[in-house]
């Protein structure tokens, strides 16, 4: 099992980054699978959501009206697009099933993504 997250970076108050997560050896498309993010000195938080079909979005009240998941099952990969990214959007990025359960050991390295002027 594999999750690799990539796409991450600095960028200044207002811009936009998309984040993308390619899984492997797993059944992705059978999987509920999400976007979680851990700021220093912060527990992990799980930010966007969706089903395996690609729809039944949800999004943390943070994020919502900004930040838009997606998935393609095809290809293994889900993608976070964030918008109009504020600086208390910074944090290391993560991809894994929701709820994590048995991917728990399995989390990739993560994507930075620093809001900063």
């Amino acid at each position: 099992v594999q999750l690799v997250e990539s796409g991450g970076g600095l960028v200044q108050p207002g811009g936009s980054l998309r984040l993308s997560c390619a899984a492997s050896g797993f059944a992705f498309s059978l999987y509920r699978i999400g976007w979680y993010r851990q700021a220093p000195g912060k527990e992990r938080e799980l930010v966007a959501h969706l089903g395996s079909a690609g729809t039944s979005t949800n999004y943390a009240d943070s994020v919502k009206g900004r930040f838009t998941i997606s998935r393609d099952n095809a290809k293994n990969t889900v993608t976070l697009q964030m918008n109009s990214l504020k600086p208390e959007d910074t944090a290391v990025y993560y991809c894994n099933t929701v709820p994590p359960g048995w991917a728990r050991s399995y989390w990739g390295q993560g994507t930075q993504v620093t809001v900063s002027s």
